[in-house]
């Protein structure tokens, strides 16, 4: 059975797990004729019990219980939380001892998806983004054990190690068959904030990545383009997919003087309401923000902090959905969960993690998602046609700030 056959079926029994364990989640406001949400839990349990059963008696062949378990585990909190992790005790025993002594990186911020973990964005300059690697492909192994089922916790733990020491992979790309790579470990640095003035006194900033000291370069930088002459500014954050949502509600703030940036909320997580503090706008000036599917974390929180308070058009691509606090959960037995504890809300009360960002002008990265295996682009995105070397999310977003000007 090739590749793709595997990831088709891989898909399908994902689904069917997610359907089964969520059932009674899914009912819990269904109407009152159905039940109570604890009974429907209850009700759906059975049956998961029951298939456990069937499976162990009249499979083919006697099933590896603990391995069939364990991926129902893994299958239900990938359905409700792509971000989310179960460890064993050993497992979470390695994390916690070996996470943070790790130095050495590939440069890849992970999602799990359809079972496998995906690539969300890589870090410019990093070996990620020197392998040619980009958002959406699969890793099919790590170290040569599969990451069918991989915690996404542990995959990440695999891919660290020290500086200059390299890592075996084998990706799920645009072809029918993986692609193997022995890629080198090291110390991932964030690239800094550039900037430039360009001809109709617009001034671009591109973010390629985010953390406290990036978002003051961008004010640093939008300072600079305002006395250089600009009167109209693209925020570039395509592919950025780092820092912590608070980043990105600094980073709306810049530009945003006043009304609510976000919100965070769990079920025993507070509501925490950010909202824009007046003395830290550095620009009034038109804006205009540019997303790709890589775009995700901080840069979605200032993306929609500065969307829905009418603030900037937002040009691109949907984003990928990811704002969140994540917490581990240890269990009685050593292992633990690593889940969201609370996710961020846009101003209009829909959660990032489960919407990402909306572009106000769609428009295709033909490069970027050539053969991707999901399309989530609704109602006629622009799709121009391309030429050599031309960035058409630029492009559109140009003639919008033009049109601001007219």
């Amino acid at each position: 059975m090739n590749s793709r056959a595997k990831f088709a079926i891989v898909m399908s029994s994902t689904v069917m797990v997610a359907m089964l364990l969520l059932g009674g989640v899914v009912t819990k406001g269904a109407p009152a004729d159905q039940g109570s949400g604890s009974n429907n839990v209850y009700r759906h349990l059975s049956v998961y019990s029951e298939v456990l059963s069937r499976i162990k008696s009249e499979y083919v062949e006697e099933p590896d219980m603990s391995s069939v378990t364990l991926g129902a585990m893994t299958g239900m909190l990938e359905a409700i939380d792509p971000y989310a992790s179960f460890l064993n005790a050993n497992q979470y025993k390695e994390y916690l001892k070996n996470f943070d002594s790790y130095k050495g990186d590939l440069g890849m911020v992970l999602a799990k998806k359809y079972g496998y973990i995906t690539i969300v964005a890589v870090v410019p300059g990093s070996p990620a983004d020197k392998a040619g690697l980009t958002t959406n492909d699969f890793l099919e192994s790590v170290k040569g054990v599969a990451t069918r089922d991989m915690p996404l916790a542990y995959a990440s733990l695999l891919l660290r190690g020290e500086p200059g020491s390299t890592v075996d992979l084998s990706v799920l790309r645009r072809k029918p068959e993986p692609q193997k790579l022995t890629m080198t470990r090291a110390v991932i640095a964030l690239p800094a904030v550039d900037s430039k003035l360009m001809s109709g006194d617009v001034g671009y900033i591109k973010a390629a990545a985010l953390s406290a000291a990036r978002v003051k370069e961008v004010s640093t930088a939008a300072t600079a383009l305002q006395k250089q002459g600009a009167k109209r500014i693209i925020l570039d954050l395509r592919q950025c997919a780092t820092g912590d949502p608070e980043d990105g509600v600094e980073l709306a703030n810049l530009f945003l003087g006043k009304g609510t940036i976000t919100y965070a909320e769990g079920q025993k997580f507070p509501k925490k309401t950010y909202t824009a503090d007046e003395k830290k706008m550095v620009s009034g000036l038109p804006l205009v923000v540019l997303t790709s599917r890589g775009t995700a974390a901080a840069a979605e929180v200032a993306a929609t902090g500065l969307q829905k308070n009418k603030r900037a058009t937002v040009v691109g691509e949907p984003t990928f959905g990811d704002a969140s606090i994540r917490r581990p959960i240890s269990m009685e037995d050593g292992s633990a969960i690593i889940l969201s504890v609370a996710k961020y809300y846009g101003p209009d009360g829909k959660a990032i993690q489960d919407n990402g960002v909306t572009p106000d002008e769609k428009v295709i990265d033909t490069d970027q998602n050539a053969g991707d295996p999901e399309d989530d682009l609704d109602a006629a995105p622009t799709v121009p046609e391309k030429k050599s070397n031309e960035d058409m999310i630029l492009k559109k977003a140009l003639e919008i700030v033009a049109a601001k000007n007219s």
